[in-house]
């Protein structure tokens, strides 16, 4: 039920804040009587594919606190809290970031990085990894997590997620334009039916092409996380022996708004829309690295 709400009411704001820019900038009004204004049609292309963008990288923290029930570690209450703001502490230092803020979940075997900014993020693990792992192999979850935030792979996927949302959101109105034009013969600076129905069918196509972009660069990035923990702990095998040791685990899902930034399993035929590269692959990596 909190993933539905905190879904719908991050539509809300997007949906809110593009309301009234493209109101303010007139920029909605790419199609006129002479024809489409490309120049417009990019401007607001640009400003929808990135600006839903930015907002979830600014909303990732307290997303991320709320969607996990996550709580901050801000003064230990025991000794495993105090090993985990200590660890992280010296990870950070070792990576050059600000000390991120630290959290633990209740849940099965899992960890994310999120938060927009480099010396400002969060670090939380699930109580399932902390009861599961040994503590060198928690260490190298952590390190992988820090990896992710040194190398600002939060802000990299925004800029990323927001090209790729220009582009469909362009193509997609371009491709509209024409089909209109052909099936209706339409002069007028009004979209007739043949448009509606083509954007909304191209955007439905090239978005799913454009998940297909964000999943391989995902994939590509949980390979240099891991390299960065094994650089950061001075070691590769207790990387190794991490993954390894989740691969026995049952398998756990967290919510979609940090799922990218976990260590989760993956594979099957979905694996082209996955966000991580399969477990058995990612260890070889580490070997051969």
């Amino acid at each position: 039920m909190k993933r539905i709400l905190l879904f719908v009411l991050s539509n809300i704001a997007v949906i809110a804040v593009l309301t009234i820019v493209l109101s303010l900038t007139g920029v909605d009004r790419f199609l006129t009587a002479q024809g489409l204004n490309v120049g417009m049609l990019l401007v607001f292309s640009l400003i929808v594919g990135f600006t839903g963008a930015f907002i979830s990288l600014l909303m990732s923290k307290p997303m991320a606190k709320w969607s996990t029930g996550a709580q901050v570690i801000e003064h230990p209450s025991n000794s495993t809290e105090q090993w985990l703001l200590d660890t992280v502490r010296k990870l950070a230092d070792r990576a050059g970031i600000g000390m991120p803020e630290v959290a633990w979940y209740e849940g099965e075997p899992n960890a994310f990085a999120t938060g927009a900014f480099r010396n400002d993020a969060l670090v939380a693990v699930s109580s399932g990894l902390l009861q599961n792992m040994t503590r060198e192999e928690v260490e190298a979850v952590l390190g992988h997590e820090v990896a992710h935030i040194a190398n600002g792979d939060m802000v990299t996927m925004t800029l990323l997620q927001g090209v790729v949302n220009t582009f469909v959101v362009f193509l997609s109105r371009v491709v509209g334009y024409f089909v209109d034009r052909v099936i209706s013969k339409n002069d007028s600076d009004a979209p007739g039916i043949g448009y509606t129905i083509t954007v909304i069918v191209c955007q439905i196509v090239f978005g799913i092409l454009a998940q297909m972009i964000i999943a391989w660069f995902s994939r590509h990035r949980e390979f240099r996380a891991d390299a960065g923990a094994a650089q950061l702990m001075g070691n590769r095998q207790p990387m190794i022996n991490a993954l390894t040791r989740l691969g026995s685990m049952q398998e756990s899902h967290l919510p979609q708004s940090v799922a990218a930034m976990g260590i989760n399993k993956s594979g099957g035929l979905m694996e082209l829309f996955s966000s991580h590269p399969p477990l058995e692959e990612r260890i070889i990596a580490l070997r051969q690295g």
